[in-house]
């Protein structure tokens, strides 16, 4: 593994000598933020390079933003380097102290107006509206009025916390400015996606409530304009996984194949860790095999104290420095992989991205809640409990321990994997960019 760099360098191992002929600038919270779309940035970013992309960016954050933001953050030690020809980018802010947040997107949008006037034809992709779609909107705009050569094309993908934690938060309190700013940025792109058809049905929805108290016609335009575009997914780090490499790994954690039920993502109330461990505590499983939840969070310390005092405790353990080469290999050896996610006012479960990652790695089945975009995510291959249900989750999982004859888990793992396998990068990649390349011809 390769540290990722400090936050006042920039990363590529890209010769310089030639001029590019076609960029890709994708703006997120890149990593090491554990978030799906920080892997989705990556994946499309790599298959860029086999699309005719000779420049490709990632534009971030500096990394003492995002540690002084309190998002979850893998080691960094433990980040997977990206491939030569892929730069990171994390600018750093403009001015002091009296410019507070201000400066950092400053910092951001400055970097971009510089990428996009060098006359090099560019698609700018922003993930999360806020504000990453508006610093690429400003700096479109400034690159345009510098009257220098700008070859530019913008996509903006909307996730759900774009409405729920945003929109939503307008709507409640009236400060509907906010909302029509968000609005007007997304659908000032040349091409708006959403990463599912229940996210796309919540924004138009949240489009219509400010419709109706501001006579704005945000919903109409939202519908006709906004495209579903799932997130990317490197299926070749979970498929065909050396058994060897599994075992070895397992080994490490002192855990047995199929003797542990796995949960896998960010610790937050909205991922119903703590039903989980209550589930798991009424399961007649929990006296055969362990509980591992690995992640970190908000909540972490609070579902640490929450297990440490539930039956079955000493079956219950937490990784939090799980690195993205140890995962797919602890996935492909649980017994069962259990996402409880519930819907909450500040997060609801847009796609499931941890939950595609499983079912391309095999093992046991998926147990998982019929909340936003997991049906979508998981087809017909998961085991659906009512969220908010320790006792349906420990139901669940004791038909996936021993419920089930190990002919019909496997036909369960094989039609899991050729589902998943539509979200696999390539096919993504080439769905939401293949149109561009008449308009990006140099």
């Amino acid at each position: 593994m390769t540290p990722m760099p400090p936050p006042t360098t920039r990363t590529s191992t890209s010769p310089a000598a030639d001029p590019p002929r076609r960029r890709l600038v994708i703006v997120v919270r890149a990593d090491p933020v554990i978030c799906g779309h920080s892997g989705e940035a990556r994946n499309l970013a790599e298959v860029a390079l086999t699309r005719g992309y000779d420049d490709v960016r990632i534009v971030t954050w500096p990394l003492d933003v995002l540690r002084a933001a309190g998002l979850p953050l893998k080691p960094l030690d433990s980040v997977m380097p990206y491939s030569d020809g892929i730069t990171v980018e994390r600018p750093l802010g403009i001015g002091d102290y009296k410019v507070p947040d201000g400066r950092y997107l400053a910092g951001l949008t400055g970097r971009l107006v510089e990428l996009f006037t060098d006359g090099v034809p560019t698609v700018a992709m922003s993930l999360y509206l806020t504000p990453h779609a508006t610093v690429v909107d400003d700096a479109r705009r400034i690159a345009i009025g510098t009257g220098l050569p700008t070859v530019l094309t913008t996509i903006a993908e909307a996730v759900g916390s774009d409405i729920t934690n945003v929109v939503r938060s307008c709507v409640e309190t009236e400060r509907w400015g906010a909302a029509a700013q968000l609005f007007s940025t997304y659908l000032a792109n040349d091409r708006c996606v959403a990463v599912s058809e229940y996210t796309r049905e919540i924004i138009i929805r949240a489009a219509a409530e400010i419709d109706a108290q501001q006579g704005t016609r945000f919903a109409p335009q939202c519908a006709e304009r906004i495209g579903i575009s799932y997130p990317a997914i490197d299926s070749s780090q979970y498929v065909d996984l050396a058994e060897r490499d599994i075992d070895a790994a397992l080994t490490r954690r002192g855990l047995r194949r199929d003797r542990y039920v796995l949960f896998l993502s960010r610790l937050s109330k909205a991922k119903g860790v703590g039903e989980l461990i209550s589930g798991f505590a009424r399961s007649h499983s929990r006296h055969h095999v362990k509980l591992v939840i690995a992640g970190n969070g908000p909540e972490a310390v609070a579902l640490r104290a929450q297990a440490g005092s539930s039956p079955g405790a000493e079956h219950i353990m937490f990784l939090d420095d799980v690195d993205d080469a140890e995962k797919p290999l602890l996935m492909a050896g649980s017994a069962a992989f259990v996402l409880p996610s519930k819907p909450r006012p500040e997060f609801v479960e847009t796609f499931g991205i941890a939950l595609v990652e499983k079912m391309l790695a095999g093992g046991g089945p998926v147990i998982t809640c019929n909340t936003g975009g997991i049906p979508e995510a998981v087809g017909s291959h998961a085991l659906m409990v009512p969220h908010g249900s320790p006792q349906a989750i420990a139901e669940a999982i004791d038909h996936a321990i021993g419920g089930m004859t190990q002919a019909e888990l496997r036909r369960r793992e094989a039609a899991a994997r050729a589902y998943a396998m539509r979200f696999d990068r390539v096919n993504v990649f080439d769905n939401l960019f293949g149109s561009l390349a008449e308009s990006l011809a140099a």
